[in-house]
């Protein structure tokens, strides 16, 4: 059995669980150690038995308390060489022993899961997502993704359940309070993933096979759930595929924990 978890999810912090029979991932650490453990403890998991923690890059909502819950746990983390170099010196001292590099685009094992890091296209020193396999099922979380191209829409494919990014919505951005320059960010190649690019990208994965769905890493200040779930689901509506019923469509929010997804 596969135990997946969001956390947390969104600009304000981000850590997701994956767990099997003999492993215990997070996936980021982005709020406070005290935050992480406690939602950890709120689904049933110890903190101790933690085998892993991957990060995607070094953005603060994505490794506040990578080194607090390494240092308190004697949790290993694993990151490539270029986002262990520039996020080595936010996260404080970890030993040797728990420092892990991988090389993006090679897989990797932690116990029962075979880990697969592919790159996307954000303002990071080599961010990445990431498969994880587990016996015949695949789970990939993609978030922070400035756009879609068609070798990234290669590593979602086939996913028995996808987390992918649904930030913002377009015109919220533009017509917001933010200066032009965050903006343009925002809504650059190397920015977010907005609403209806997500749509898109849930529609023609579910056409390809994809049934489960969760959107994340909406934005506070240009987004809300609501929204993003309806503009997805109008989305696959005009492919004919029936959130609910065809295929599973949530939303993962920033601060609380989500549903529990067994596999």
């Amino acid at each position: 059995m596969i135990k997946f978890c969001s956390l947390f999810s969104g600009s304000s912090g981000n850590s997701i669980f994956l767990g099997t029979h003999k492993a215990r991932i997070l996936i980021d650490a982005g709020l406070s150690g005290k935050k992480i453990i406690e939602a950890l403890c709120s689904i049933g998991e110890n903190p101790s038995e933690l085998s892993a923690i991957l990060v995607s890059h070094e953005h603060s909502d994505h490794i506040r308390g990578a080194g607090i819950i390494s240092r308190k746990f004697d949790v290993p983390i694993y990151a490539n060489e270029n986002t262990w170099e520039a996020m080595e010196q936010q996260i404080g001292p970890v030993s040797v022993k728990n420092k892990r590099y991988f090389n993006t685009a090679s897989e990797f094992e932690i116990n029962d899961i075979c880990v697969k890091p592919f790159s996307i296209p954000h303002d990071a020193a080599e961010p990445v997502g990431f498969n994880f396999f587990v016996g015949n099922k695949k789970i990939t979380t993609a978030t922070d993704i400035g756009c879609m191209k068609k070798s990234l829409l290669g590593h979602l494919e086939m996913s028995d359940l996808l987390l992918l990014e649904s930030n913002h919505d377009e015109q919220m951005v533009k017509v917001g309070p933010y200066p032009w320059s965050l903006k343009q960010r925002i809504l650059g190649d190397r920015g977010h993933l907005s609403n209806e690019l997500a749509g898109k990208v849930v529609a023609y994965l579910a056409e390809k096979g994809t049934k489960k769905f969760l959107l994340g890493h909406l934005s506070k200040e240009n987004n809300f759930p609501e929204l993003a779930y309806q503009t997805v689901y109008n989305t696959l509506m005009e492919k004919k595929i029936c959130a609910g019923i065809d295929v599973m469509l949530d939303v993962v929010v920033r601060d609380r924990v989500g549903k529990v997804i067994e596999l």
